[in-house]
């Protein structure tokens, strides 16, 4: 996959968990919402590789076939960016605080639509909308 494929693939799976609270099924609504970050991280990540460059190191390759959203902000080398974000407009923290939180294991877990609903609003909109904020980056 590359950077383009990441950044298409984060846009469906955002608007398959719109679909999917609307339609009443949260629990895979609040999954594929996460995913949708996580894909916007790895579209980031996949910026910053050069064309017939050796892959990294391999601890960084294990970092970004992850879907730990904390490790691939870290290998995205955004994190300090965030935290400027965060500085300058303190609600963005409260997006990242419910964004970060989500797991893969999440599709194990019932989750609310008002559960749903709020990862979906920090993720777009929110105070300040945290896949907005990382499409400038991608």
């Amino acid at each position: 996959m590359n950077r383009a494929d990441f950044q298409k693939l984060s846009d469906v799976r955002l608007h398959e968990s719109r679909a999917l609270l609307a339609s009443g099924f949260p629990e895979g609504a609040y999954y594929l919402a996460g995913y949708a970050v996580e894909c916007a991280l790895k579209a980031c990540i996949a910026k910053k590789t050069k064309e017939f460059d050796f892959p990294p190191d391999r601890r960084m390759v294990e970092k970004v076939y992850s879907h730990d959203l904390n490790a691939l902000l870290l290998a995205s080398e955004l994190a300090s960016e965030l935290d400027a974000e965060i500085d300058s407009h303190s609600a963005m923290g409260l997006d990242w605080e419910t964004v970060r939180d989500w797991s893969e294991r999440s599709r194990y877990e019932g989750k609310t639509a008002n559960e749903a609903n709020a990862l979906l609003e920090a993720i777009e909109n929110g105070k300040g909308g945290f896949l907005p904020w990382v499409r400038l980056h991608w």
